[in-house]
């Protein structure tokens, strides 16, 4: 680990620096404009690309899809990571942004479906998996970047306008949805406009590609390259070597994995939430995210700046601490003022399936291939397809699975029948009559949106992310020696980031799916940040007032 150094520069950042670091930070928010959209768009991306299987096995599909993205970050940030710490910062910045606005819009251009079956999931995956690679070495390089150029006082500060750089990239990718939905019609949108935002990114890349041509090289790295002491081999040394080694295990465990949780819960489960399980509209769910964005986004530099007088630790600690004690409340609020209608309807009507246990299966079924066909697997299948809440009741087996709301009782069906198709149609007809009758809705009531209080609660999610999301950079970058600083920041962040955080959507729906409980799915990022708190309170230090140029 860096040593902390007995003198501390206040010496003020020079203009050139400020630009530099302008330009760094701003070529990431294109970066991650580029890798949002997929997640923005996943009900779109879904029927094109995934039409070949039924509605909920497509959706679930595309979330990993989204999540496989996140899942090679952690290569990403091994391969360029070598290259950063080996040939230079600068270098990875053009490779990455070309990698990752090529694919994208690509994707923009890639026929559906119904034009080239198989082919067409198989190619937007592999979009998907070229973005995430870029995206692994891009962050790495640019926290490293500005850190090192950073006066040490007020490092946390100027790093975590690079951490404002994931938000602003998602914000700037709602923007343009919602421009090109409200300019062209939903009917058009949902055809082909959804396209326009990942073709949109040609420009974004041009722009991009200028900017990082006018960048220098970071002064802690051109120093060592002149003394003749840039590591030779890296990933030998940071993953090899104990030392460094235990400082990445703790880097993960006790900072990134609890960070990535809460900064995915509070940005991107939320439209999850919002637009699947309350069944508030695109544009109306698109436009209170961004509106907390724009209210949030500030805290990152207040936070980051905070963490240059009181340190990174304390902070991020209670960010997960006071995430996970308040995410239950914080999501039935949620409820409570974006569809009263559906908190009201459970309340009075609460759905209770009753069905032989054995019968049922757990349907995660990535790739669309297994049939679900047991009268407990229609009957869960439709209720949380619908983003209904209900109860599990065991049957004797072999008995039919029924669904009971309030008092009314609809009898499921064995997909296998002979007459299956008719029984079907019947069923669906009288569960949808039912749950009208109980006063479930179809969709959240605009005129019973409560904008004041849904955007109020949106914005304590995203300032949790701030507190945890703002001074980590710093922190990660103190963490580790100069020579292999690129490569062991990058692995544990993107393995937190990366699989924690990314897998979040599709791990949260999968548990929502088996128990019922439309708030299940919060279990997975409450214990995940608490297990964070107690490993980063015990094993980890503060790191303020490193001096980061240190060689070991």
């Amino acid at each position: 680990m860096a040593t902390v150094s007995g003198q501390v520069s206040h010496a003020p950042m020079t203009n050139a620096e400020r630009r530099v670091i302008f330009a760094s930070s701003l070529g990431t928010v294109f970066e991650w404009y580029d890798f949002y959209l997929a997640g923005s768009l996943a009900a779109f991306i879904a029927k094109s690309f995934f039409a070949g299987v039924n509605p909920t096995a497509a959706f679930i599909f595309t979330l990993l899809s989204f999540a496989a993205g996140f899942a090679v970050r952690p290569f990403g940030a091994i391969v360029f990571g070598r290259l950063g710490d080996m040939v230079g910062r600068k270098y990875t910045f053009l490779i990455t942004i070309l990698i990752m606005g090529t694919s994208t819009f690509l994707v923009g251009l890639l026929p559906g479906y119904a034009t080239l079956g198989i082919a067409s999931p198989v190619i937007f995956i592999a979009m998907r998996l070229l973005q995430g690679l870029a995206l692994g070495g891009e962050y790495g390089g640019a926290a490293t970047y500005v850190a090192e150029h950073a006066p040490s006082n007020k490092r946390g500060a100027w790093t975590s306008w690079i951490q404002t750089t994931a938000t602003l990239g998602l914000f700037l990718s709602l923007l343009v949805i919602l421009g090109v939905r409200k300019s062209i019609g939903e009917d058009a949108f949902g055809a082909w406009g959804w396209r326009v935002p990942f073709l949109a990114s040609i420009v974004l890349l041009a722009i991009s590609v200028w900017i990082r041509l006018q960048l220098s090289e970071s002064p802690a790295f051109q120093k060592m390259k002149s003394e003749g002491k840039v590591s030779k081999k890296p990933l030998t040394e940071a993953f090899a070597e104990w030392k460094n080694l235990k400082v990445v295990i703790l880097a993960l465990f006790g900072l990134t994995a609890g960070q990535a949780v809460v900064w995915y819960t509070g940005q991107f489960y939320t439209l999850f939430f919002l637009t699947q399980t309350l069944k508030v509209d695109g544009v109306t769910a698109s436009l209170v995210i961004a509106a907390a964005l724009l209210i949030g986004t500030p805290f990152f530099v207040f936070f980051g700046s905070l963490s240059d007088r009181i340190g990174r630790k304390p902070i991020i600690m209670a960010g997960c601490l006071i995430a996970a004690l308040t995410y239950f409340p914080l999501f039935h609020m949620l409820t409570h003022y974006a569809n009263p209608t559906l908190e009201a309807a459970v309340a009075k009507s609460p759905i209770v399936v009753t069905a032989d246990p054995n019968e049922c299966s757990f349907q995660f079924n990535p790739v669309g291939t297994a049939k679900f066909t047991s009268s407990c697997d229609i009957a869960k299948s439709s209720l949380s397809s619908a983003g209904l809440n209900y109860e599990n009741v065991a049957a004797p087996a072999g008995t039919i699975a029924q669904i009971k709301v309030g008092d009314t009782v609809v009898n499921a069906y064995d997909g296998k029948a002979a007459d299956a198709k008719t029984q079907g149609a019947t069923f669906k007809k009288g569960l949808s009559d039912t749950l009208k009758a109980a006063g479930y809705p179809a969709k959240a009531d605009p005129a019973l949106f409560n904008y004041p209080m849904t955007i109020a609660v949106l914005t304590i999610l995203v300032i949790y992310v701030t507190m945890v999301y703002g001074p980590i950079a710093a922190m990660l970058v103190e963490m580790f020696p100069v020579r292999i600083r690129y490569t062991s920041m990058s692995l544990p962040y993107h393995i937190g980031n990366g699989w924690f955080g990314g897998f979040l959507p599709a791990t949260a729906f999968a548990i929502v799916a088996a128990k019922g409980n439309i708030y299940s799915g919060l279990w997975y990022p409450v214990a995940v940040a608490l297990f964070t708190f107690v490993i980063g309170m015990v094993f980890v230090r503060e790191t303020r007032g490193t001096d980061i140029d240190a060689e070991a």
